[in-house]
């Protein structure tokens, strides 16, 4: 079951063969063997990395990323994944609660982490580059320095192999947890979905630190032989560029990232005629983005699933594309999945109810959080949070979420973290964050605030509260002044309604 196995396999099986492309380099599955071989060795001799303990990486999409997750396969090891985006107090409360034993960083980060020496002074932090200080080891010193091998470590279907952390709907972020098991299943079920072969060309912009970018269609393509391409980062130029030059067949994509591509110049007459599907990740796509790659004769596929699925839980055929637009699919082979009522039975064609998954693919707990993981995971079902709704062929739609979150541009943000540093300031007596709708990034946070009497706080003092304490993706775009929330008779905010609202362009108070 342990997934380094993928790499060694393909290595003896057709090793020549081109395993990844990144920034004008190719690197055949042998070579990828033998970097993962190398890369264990130094995290095992160099650093004394073993079965169970906690290996970080900071930094955009890389080979070295994706060679870390094997060697840590390798090893027993657990990757945790850190986004680039995060604050460096938001770091340091992950590395803090993982317990991290190393974290191998891109230098452009160091200062970022430097800051969180005195917390963790038993983190061994490793550059990519130039160790920028004393304090530093170097990644390249290491490799030359380590064997050539390590010995492939047994492992449990169910042993770690990554935690990656999400917002929490209390502020604090949750590690869910994802074992050899899960990504294997999630290879399984997305190979399968979407007809991948070791034929395939997959194109990989999204970052790879979200299960999406790393185990929609990465993964799965190492797991089939095919060859992955990969951007540090996304830029709708350069992804357009590399698809009419490179050819890739496959390539995934979030909402945001097909309205910077459409509205770039190159998009009318970028040759896209390599690509055989498109995916599309998230859990509801306005039409109009999916027709962007159909009106030019190029299947869109919706795929759904969360953090703790791997993600792939539910997909839409391809053949399914044009006549199902607007679904997210049907479960994928290895996961089941259901819409079910507050009671827990079966929803009925066109009824809404949560839906809540079931398969092994799935994490089985949130590390350190047992009362999150109790929650979740309840009676063997993932609850999910969202709400969704079967048609008369057992096509799921997803209605609404049930949660709280803000999905922008791909990025799941929770207003619980938000309203915990807008409730620290003196003058505001109430307030709440909901999703605004947004032309270009499907929804922003926006911040509905009562100032306490006398007050006369200012929409950009009420944004400068979040400087520094957290990613500036995360940070309120605007902030509405209300005289009083809306509430049920229970007191409890009707956020909803403010959702509604504000979609239909009403406002109830001052926008600033």
């Amino acid at each position: 079951m342990n997934i380094s196995r993928w790499i060694s396999h393909w290595a003896d099986w057709h090793g020549e063969k081109t395993a990844l492309r990144f920034a004008g380099r190719e690197l055949s599955y042998r070579q990828l063997d033998d970097r993962v071989r190398r890369l264990a060795a130094m995290l095992r001799e160099g650093l004394d990395i073993g079965p169970g303990d906690r290996v970080a990486h900071l930094g955009y999409n890389s080979p070295e990323l994706l060679e870390l997750l094997f060697a840590c396969g390798r090893l027993g090891a657990i990757l945790v994944p850190l986004n680039w985006r995060l604050a460096a107090p938001e770091h340091g409360w992950i590395l803090q609660d993982c317990g991290a034993k190393a974290i191998l960083a891109e230098t452009e980060f160091a200062a970022h982490l430097e800051g969180l020496r005195e917390a963790l002074p038993d983190l061994h932090m490793i550059a990519y580059g130039a160790a920028p200080n004393a304090g530093w080891l170097s990644y390249a010193a290491l490799l030359d320095g380590a064997g050539a091998d390590a010995d492939t470590a047994a492992v449990a279907p169910d042993d770690p192999l990554k935690i990656v952390y999400t917002s929490g709907t209390t502020g604090r972020p949750k590690g869910s947890v994802l074992s050899h098991q899960a990504l294997f299943y999630n290879a399984v079920n997305s190979i399968a979905a979407h007809d991948l072969t070791g034929a395939d060309h997959v194109l990989t912009v999204l970052p790879m630190f979200h299960v999406g970018g790393m185990n929609i269609h990465t993964t799965p393509a190492i797991h089939a032989g095919a060859t992955v391409t990969m951007h540090a980062r996304f830029d709708p130029g350069e992804t357009l560029a590399a698809i009419a030059r490179d050819r890739p067949s496959i390539f995934l994509a979030v909402p945001a990232m097909i309205l910077a591509m459409t509205a770039h110049p190159g998009w009318r007459d970028c040759d896209l005629s390599s690509l055989r599907m498109v995916g599309v990740g998230s859990s509801t796509v306005p039409e109009a983005l999916l027709r962007a790659f159909m009106d030019r004769g190029i299947p869109t596929t919706q795929i759904y699933g969360l953090t703790e699925s791997s993600p792939v839980a539910v997909c839409l055929p391809i053949a399914d594309a044009a006549r199902k637009m607007g679904s997210c699919g049907k479960p994928v082979l290895h996961c089941q999945a259901r819409v079910v009522d507050d009671d827990g039975n079966d929803a009925g064609a066109e009824e809404r109810g949560e839906i809540v998954l079931r398969g092994p693919n799935l994490s089985r707990q949130y590390w350190n959080n047992p009362e999150a993981t109790a929650e979740a995971f309840r009676n063997g079902w993932f609850h999910t949070g969202d709400v969704g709704h079967l048609d008369d062929e057992g096509y799921f739609y997803v209605d609404d979420r049930k949660k709280d979150v803000v999905i922008s541009g791909g990025e799941n943000i929770y207003p619980a973290e938000l309203e915990n540093i807008l409730a620290d300031c003196p003058e505001i007596q109430e307030a709440v964050v909901v999703a605004r709708p947004d032309a270009r990034w499907g929804e922003i946070p926006l911040a509905c605030v009562v100032r306490k009497p006398g007050s006369e706080l200012t929409g950009a003092e009420v944004l400068a509260l979040f400087e520094g304490r957290i990613a500036r993706y995360k940070h309120p775009r605007a902030v509405l002044f209300m005289a009083e929330l809306p509430r049920n008779a229970m007191g409890k905010v009707l956020k909803f309604e403010l959702r509604e609202s504000l979609a239909a362009g009403e406002r109830n108070g001052d926008p600033a």
